[in-house]
């Protein structure tokens, strides 16, 4: 095929020998199948920030740390120089975390590097060398449902251990080669740590993946993964190997909404009784 203008220098600097298909267009990138020596790879091309239709970027990219301080500032400020600097975060986040949740034993593609916003990695197959069918197009048994459920959980388990949340996780997320589920499209990876969206979005990615497993194995349904797996984190009980229940004790009384509203208006007449006394101390 006609090489991708993007992947042109690529080739130039002997990264790839040569761009062999499209593999897929989404919401961020472009995916395309290469030639590495004698091994074929993918080459994942992130789309510019004004083409990418990825909603709420901002609420993932709360807490990536950024050591430079004048790229700190830049990006604050949103120059020209800020938005280039946002960018090359986002696309460098993806194989970063990859390289990350890869020592810490979760089922990744393995990458082999970042270039110019093209990221390199491993390929994933099944067993006749056929690029892998994502998990939405697979159907499952009821005892391969459960088993595979159990590895993905134990993934998102091993990811948060490693302080990363997928914050995007679904059954369009993960592809299934002739060993099992395999997480991708980390570009979102979520600090655990730094992010105050954090537990909503591992309750999201672990909700999202129950409710697709339970279709085969309906039992799954019953099992409260995600509150377990945050308590035993904010506990600092959960370990790579944690072994879930599925049962943990819900809060099932009724909002206070009364004690919840004279909280607000506390808070408001404080901040009322601040600006006053701010204006007084002005006028004096």
């Amino acid at each position: 095929m006609k090489t991708p203008k993007r992947l042109q220098p690529l080739i130039e600097d002997g990264i790839i020998d040569e761009v062999l298909s499209q593999l897929m267009s989404g919401k961020e990138a472009t995916v395309y199948t290469v030639a590495v020596d004698d091994e074929v790879r993918c080459a994942k091309v992130y789309k510019e920030a004004a083409k990418r239709s990825f909603k709420k970027a901002v609420q993932y990219q709360e807490g990536r740390k950024v050591r430079n301080s004048r790229r700190a500032r830049a990006m604050e400020k949103g120059s020209k120089f800020g938005r280039e600097q946002q960018e090359e975060i986002w696309q460098s986040a993806e194989v970063d975390a990859l390289y990350k949740l890869a020592h810490a034993g979760v089922r990744v593609p393995e990458p082999y590097g970042c270039f110019n916003g093209v990221l390199i990695m491993e390929l994933i197959t099944d067993r006749d060398g056929d690029v892998a069918p994502r998990l939405n197009d697979v159907n499952l048994s009821p005892e391969q449902a459960r088993h595979d459920h159990a590895v993905v959980i134990q993934g998102v388990i091993r990811m948060l251990c490693a302080g990363v949340i997928h914050g995007d996780l679904s059954e369009f997320n993960v592809l299934v080669d002739e060993h099992g589920p395999v997480i991708i499209d980390l570009p979102q990876a979520v600090d655990a740590a730094a992010n105050n969206n954090a537990k909503a979005m591992l309750e999201r990615d672990v909700r999202n993946m129950t409710n697709y497993y339970s279709q085969f194995a309906p039992e799954l349904s019953k099992a409260h993964y995600a509150k377990e797996i945050w308590q035993l984190f904010e506990n600092g009980d959960l370990t790579p190997d944690t072994k879930l229940t599925g049962m943990v004790e819900l809060d099932t009384r009724p909002a206070d909404v009364d004690s919840v509203m004279q909280e607000i208006k506390a808070a408001f007449e404080e901040q009322e009784e601040l600006i006053e006394r701010l204006r007084n101390a002005n006028d004096s």
